[in-house]
């Protein structure tokens, strides 16, 4: 491999020839082979849109020459494009704040924009990754500006998934809404209930979900770009916070205002933190459908059997026919991983210390990554399971003839104690609810029939009075 040299403060380093990124990018690389993972693209992505802002800002405001400007524009536009994706290598566990990342950003740009002038990498005399690329920004506010824009760029997507599952789960209840089938607490008959009653809360809890992502759009849209290194905004010019957040809306189509506290927004990570844990309550309630499928999918000959799941692939290596709930498993482990990126996310927003929280690569990692997960996870759970579920309504009938719960409809007729003891007579002899109650007189046959149909024992009120 052909190799060049380029110098940071530490003295030289060797740097493949063909790469675009500089010495402290190489420094890294050989500081940090931790997990092998590489910045998640739309962390790329935001990181690249606030530095093509703060050159046109910069240039607005007479401090960058336009001929450097224009280049770093020009590039940062192609690595939008992608053009540069694999140059981008720093591991996300690395140095804290976020440095590591963000010279691999600036080093980029400049070589990129220096070929751009005619000129050679490496060569900065002209255009600095630092003085020309970097210019009025510290890593301590482009980071946390940063993730939030690539949190925004991720959310829509999640929030449309999510919608397309609660859609499903809707269009289910009102299919099933005619199926009666016994209800379950404890795992024990309870009283009777409507599959489509199910599946409506189902459906409400992802609505909920969703809504509790939505209500963390305002805090992700004050930006704390401007601040520099410690919220001060010193070697930023007056006016760059004005542009820089006028520059990022008009780049992102995000309606991004800028902090009312710069030493906040570089400081406290709740905005993530609370991004994170909207994402866990939402991981909960997903993951709590997907065990309930799981279970009324149970069988088909030896568990309750009451939906079908659809077959997606054959279920075991040695057990010919068997078929498992894989995407309701797929979406349980999602689920898990991203509860589990909550924890790393809480204990990294806590670590901060004075004005600065130098955890924030692992809270990028960990909120993009369970942004990632969910959304790629949630869709293929709607198109693979939800959307093909079948109801076995012959099956949830005769669980719903057989249920002690029934006894708790009678129970305002023939008191607590007499229907405790029908019950007790059912288990022990296997006669059914109707039977022993008309066999003890306790009721007549005529209003037995009336309180047992079928509209009233999934709605309130009592028949007979």
């Amino acid at each position: 491999m052909t190799t060049r040299k380029e110098k940071d403060t530490l003295g030289e380093m060797e740097i493949p020839a063909e790469a675009y990124y500089g010495a402290q990018t190489a420094r890294a690389v050989r500081n940090f082979p931790i997990s092998g993972l590489k910045p998640h693209p739309a962390f790329v992505w935001a990181t690249v849109a606030i530095k093509r802002a703060a050159a046109k800002a910069n240039m607005a405001g007479g401090r960058l020459p336009a001929e450097i400007g224009d280049a770093i524009v020009a590039a940062a536009d192609e690595a939008l494009a992608g053009k540069f994706d694999a140059q981008f290598v720093v591991d996300p566990f690395q140095a804290g704040a976020g440095t590591s990342h963000n010279m691999n950003i600036n080093e980029v740009l400049a070589n990129r924009a220096l070929e751009l002038l005619g000129r050679e990498r490496g060569d900065f005399s002209t255009l600095h990754p630092n003085d020309h690329v970097n210019m009025a920004q510290s890593t301590n506010d482009v980071i946390p500006t940063a993730i939030r824009l690539a949190a925004l760029k991720m959310l829509d997507p999640l929030l449309e998934v999510l919608e397309g599952l609660e859609k499903a789960l809707a269009d289910k209840a009102r299919e099933f809404d005619p199926i009666l089938k016994s209800g379950r607490t404890h795992l024990q008959d309870a009283v009777p209930i409507r599959l489509g009653q199910e599946f409506g809360a189902y459906a409400e809890a992802v609505r909920r979900s969703r809504e509790g992502l939505e209500g963390c759009l305002p805090a992700l849209l004050a930006v704390g770009i401007g601040g520099t290194a410690v919220g001060t905004g010193l070697n930023a010019e007056p006016d760059y916070r004005k542009r820089m957040v006028e520059e990022l809306a008009a780049a992102t189509g995000f309606p991004v205002i800028a902090s009312g506290n710069l030493f906040e927004a570089m400081q406290n990570m709740d905005p993530f933190l609370a991004l994170s844990a909207a994402l866990r309550g939402t991981a909960v309630a997903i993951g709590r459908i997907a065990n309930d499928l799981r279970l009324l999918a149970s069988g088909p000959r030896t568990g309750l059997d009451e939906i079908r799941l659809p077959a997606v692939q054959p279920g075991s290596s040695i057990m010919p026919g068997k078929i498992n709930p894989s995407m309701a498993e797929m979406i349980n482990m999602v689920c898990f991983q991203v509860i589990g990126c909550d924890q790393a996310v809480m204990l990294a927003a806590q670590a901060g210390q004075l004005e600065l929280n130098v955890m924030m690569p692992l809270i990028a990692y960990n909120v993009l990554f369970a942004m990632e997960l969910l959304t790629n996870g949630v869709r293929k759970f709607t198109e693979s399971c939800i959307l093909g579920i079948q109801a076995n309504a012959e099956r949830c009938r005769r669980y719903l003839e057989e249920s002690l719960g029934l006894v708790t409809v009678l129970a305002p007729y023939i008191g607590y104690n007499a229907a405790a003891d029908v019950a007790k007579e059912s288990v022990a002899t296997g006669k059914s609810i109707r039977q022993i109650v008309l066999e003890r007189g306790l009721m007549l046959e005529t209003e037995l029939e009336a309180v047992m149909k079928p509209e009233h024992l999934t709605e309130p009120g009592l028949p007979l009075r």
